[in-house]
């Protein structure tokens, strides 16, 4: 059984000025001990999945259909006391502004043994060694040194692994990561993706790890989905979908890395900009930046198998590059 299936997921905003469509349509799996990236550009609807899966979806949004089975239970629909005591507990994540997992007002230890006792009875002194061996496993010197510390007593990437630390806590069966490494320097980013594939691979952990870094999913995710305008458009494992994209939306998004260009050739861009969540075209919302879209785009094409474990949201893919 995978850790986590999320079947033909929906999250809509519902504002004065029309519906925003975060999400629309969203089916993945994620299995014991794998990691999934969940790629794309800013807009494209990867938070808002992430946050519907843990339940932390505010008004005026709501997840309008679907299915979200972690171990077997449907959690949309879940009250919120079974879900508080999922959240953080088996399920974690960890939100790409550290201020959001950390009180400004407490210390440390305080916050991180308070972690520790909402879910397992053990005493203080307890608590606080898994604390301080969290923060060791994140890379923090003087780890009961910085216990003592408040949140503002650290630099920005400090805070980050703060929060990393806080999430692998309880060993969680799912995290859900938002973009965690992105203020980080690369040598500590290099460390803690390092942690949480170990992590992954130790204690079967499941991870989905939201990102618009292809380098950074290309190194550490087992599947990528790709997604563009609250829908996913490519699907399948890491090294067929980033070695042959079938979609041109992650064609493109390839072709922009700077390390697979030629030196002194000028970067390729996707031309235009993301359509509006709340106006979207009919048919394919890549249409009007793609090279190839015709008359066939006016309609929206399902996410097909297009070779064995492979799937595109696209009338017209790139299979022409599929090794004979």
């Amino acid at each position: 059984m995978s850790t986590l299936e999320v079947k033909g997921l929906s999250t809509h905003f519902f504002t004065r000025a029309g519906v925003v469509k975060a999400v629309e349509d969203v089916s993945f799996s994620v299995g014991r001990g794998k990691v999934m990236g969940l790629v794309g550009e800013s807009g494209s609807g990867k938070t808002v999945t992430g946050f519907s899966i843990i339940g932390l979806v505010d008004a005026p949004g709501r997840i309008v259909s679907g299915e979200i089975l972690f171990k077997g239970r449907n959690l949309v629909g879940m009250g919120e006391a079974a879900l508080r005591e999922l959240r953080g507990n088996r399920i974690a994540m960890i939100f790409q502004d550290p201020m959001m997992t950390l009180n400004p007002v407490l210390r440390v230890d305080t916050q991180m043994i308070e972690t520790v006792q909402a879910h397992q009875k053990v005493d203080r002194e307890t608590a606080r060694q898994r604390a301080r061996d969290a923060l060791g496993m994140v890379g923090i010197p003087s780890p009961d040194e910085r216990l003592k510390s408040y949140p503002h007593q650290f630099s920005g990437g400090m805070r980050q692994r703060v929060a990393i630390a806080i999430a692998l806590l309880h060993q969680p069966d799912l995290i859900i990561a938002d973009e965690p490494t992105t203020a980080l320097d690369v040598t500590i980013q290099g460390q803690i993706l390092a942690e949480v594939q170990k992590l992954a691979a130790n204690t079967g952990t499941s991870l989905i790890w939201i990102t618009h870094d292809l380098s950074v999913v290309a190194g550490l995710a087992d599947d990528i989905a790709v997604m563009y305008a609250g829908r996913i458009v490519e699907q399948g494992s890491v090294d067929q979908v980033l070695d042959v994209p079938f979609h041109p939306y992650t064609h493109g998004l390839i072709g922009s890395v700077p390390s697979r260009n030629k030196r002194g050739v000028p970067l390729r861009q996707i031309p235009g900009t993301t359509p509006s969540l709340m106006s979207l075209p009919p048919g394919c919302a890549f249409k009007t930046r793609c090279e190839r879209a015709d008359a066939a785009c006016e309609t929206m094409p399902g996410l097909a198998e297009i070779a064995p474990g492979r799937f595109a949201r696209c009338v017209h893919p790139h299979i022409e590059i599929l090794p004979a």
